[in-house]
């Protein structure tokens, strides 16, 4: 009982934690408890603050940058614990547009 009061960053909350399999860390990013995440409260305000800096950043970059002129991809957050890496958008490339294209039209793939 005493040991869930304990404050997240504690070294016994961090032992329990670092002790969960990356499953059970995925559970609990999806139910939203990031106080079981790895990080303390003053750890996710600072990725927080860090994230919003970033993309102040490319936003000026972005108003400053001609509109014919090709701009910055935005910028990736910092990973919080118990979330998994960002999963990428598949890229429409020439072939495989023309794949779709014949597909579309009823052809065969």
């Amino acid at each position: 009982m005493f040991i869930e009061h304990l404050p997240p960053e504690s070294h016994t909350m961090t032992a329990l934690r670092n002790e969960l399999t990356p499953m059970q860390l995925a559970e609990q990013a999806d139910k939203g408890e990031p106080e079981k995440g790895r990080w303390s409260q003053q750890e996710q305000l600072t990725a927080a603050l860090y994230d919003a800096v970033r993309r102040l950043e490319w936003v000026l970059i972005c108003v400053n940058t001609e509109k014919k002129s090709q701009r910055p991809d935005p910028p990736e957050p910092m990973r919080r614990p118990g979330a998994g890496p960002k999963k990428t958008r598949a890229q429409l490339t020439e072939k495989s547009a023309d794949k779709l294209l014949k597909l579309l039209q009823g052809g065969a793939a």
